[in-house]
């Protein structure tokens, strides 16, 4: 691995406005799921409707997410980034609107979900082409250092995003809260007007939609390092996600309002946050396969404590911890995808990635509320932690290369692949 400050890619201008902008979408999209999240159940008192608001945000983003990421192979990223963040204010807008003009419950939940299925369809563009643009900004030998950075900024973003957004839900209520929200999406819609991409991305020519999709799909399913990754994370957040059932055990478990909710859903953050920083200065370049799967084990066992406890103080820790081992996942997973995959295949192949963990969650959320349902809340929570457990052995069986990967090896054929050009 390149010897490099671990502040070498902060010196790039275009990434530290790129990092600026992704901070303030997604502290604005975490306002909104804590808003989102705590008036559904407000207004409907049922686990399955939490699951079914990330189920409609989830189907619209798998929809589009093959064709999103061959137009990010074809397309300047930049403008599909901008499309995407201004869908996203217009969304944020309607649902501000909706929610301090309309009082019928029926009316307003037919509101939220429609908007909730709209940013389905903009984040299922934004994701491809924000994982393009890194690498249209920033050097190969960086992109190790780059993926750590991005991961803090997304961090602290998702610590600060729920705390401030249950702390407005309980002081301006969700009208104000959503118009909030929309205030900061407009500003990174600003911000990123201001990032120069360097890259022209020219297509392929006689080649089709279907083919094109079809290549990013191959080279994934026939790259057991990058499959195994993928896969590993989709089912670890698939069964071991309790973030919908949060309003629940803020409810119900612990007795308290909005602001404790928020303090929930930013604990794992918090732990993620201080994960990346360590990262940021001492990468995982030896074992990091063996360390990637300990962590998504580990998660899992988080999930099964968090699901027995009753305390308020030592569930925020449990989460806390969890989100510590989930940063190291995201972080390895991070740094393969960027460095075994060629620039000009990165929007398809993040299509993939957001096919398997992006709608994860979503689908996740809806996993846990059906499951909240049919079990009971406490006894779907350690379900989804002990499958969890479950996915990594099976994963480790079947994946080697995965178990046995060691980044250090990936910068080494870079190296040799860049000397070769």
């Amino acid at each position: 691995m390149p010897e490099e400050s671990p502040y070498a890619v902060l010196k790039l201008p275009d990434y530290r406005l790129l990092l600026m902008s992704r901070l303030l979408v997604t502290i604005a999209v975490q306002i909104q799921g804590i808003a989102v999240g705590w008036q559904i159940y407000s207004i409907t008192n049922s686990p399955l409707a939490l699951g079914l608001a990330g189920l409609t945000e989830a189907i619209p983003a798998i929809g589009v997410a093959l064709y999103a990421g061959h137009v990010a192979d074809i397309v300047d990223r930049r403008k599909i980034v901008l499309w995407a963040v201004a869908s996203l204010v217009v969304s944020m807008a309607i649902l501000t609107i909706c929610t301090l003009s309309t009082h019928h419950n029926p009316t307003l939940l037919v509101c939220i979900f429609s908007i909730i299925a709209l940013s389905g369809v903009s984040r299922g563009f934004y994701g491809p082409a924000i994982f393009g643009i890194v690498s249209d900004i920033v050097p190969r030998p960086l992109l190790g250092n780059a993926a750590a950075w991005n991961s803090t900024v997304w961090q602290s973003s998702a610590v600060a995003g729920p705390i401030l957004g249950g702390v407005l839900y309980a002081w301006l209520h969700a009208p104000y809260t959503y118009l909030v929200s929309t205030v900061m999406l407009m500003a990174a819609f600003v911000s990123f007007c201001q990032v120069k991409s360097r890259t022209v991305i020219t297509p392929k020519k006689y080649e089709s939609v279907f083919d094109n999709i079809k290549e990013g799909l191959d080279f994934v399913f026939k790259n057991q390092v990058i499959l195994g990754a993928m896969a590993l994370d989709l089912f670890a957040v698939l069964f071991g996600g309790a973030v919908a059932l949060l309003p629940i055990f803020a409810k119900e478990i612990f007795h308290c309002g909005p602001e404790v909710l928020g303090m929930l859903r930013a604990a794992p953050s918090v732990g993620s946050m201080v994960t990346a920083i360590v990262l940021t200065h001492r990468p995982i370049t030896h074992n990091s396969g063996k360390i990637f799967m300990l962590a998504a084990a580990g998660f899992g066992a988080c999930m099964i404590a968090f699901g027995l406890s009753t305390n308020l103080y030592l569930s925020l820790l449990i989460l806390t911890i969890s989100g510590a081992l989930d940063g190291i996942s995201v972080w390895v997973r991070s740094t393969i995808f960027q460095l075994k995959t060629p620039n000009e295949m990165k929007g398809r192949v993040s299509a993939v990635n957001n096919m398997f963990i992006g709608s994860s969650n979503e689908i996740g959320e809806f996993e846990s509320g059906v499951t909240a349902k049919i079990m009971g809340l406490v006894p779907s929570v350690v379900f989804g932690g002990i499958m969890t457990l479950i996915v990594v052995l099976v994963t480790s069986i079947k994946a080697p290369k995965l178990r046995r990967l060691n980044i250090h090896e990936l910068y080494k054929e870079q190296s040799e692949e860049l000397s070769q050009k």
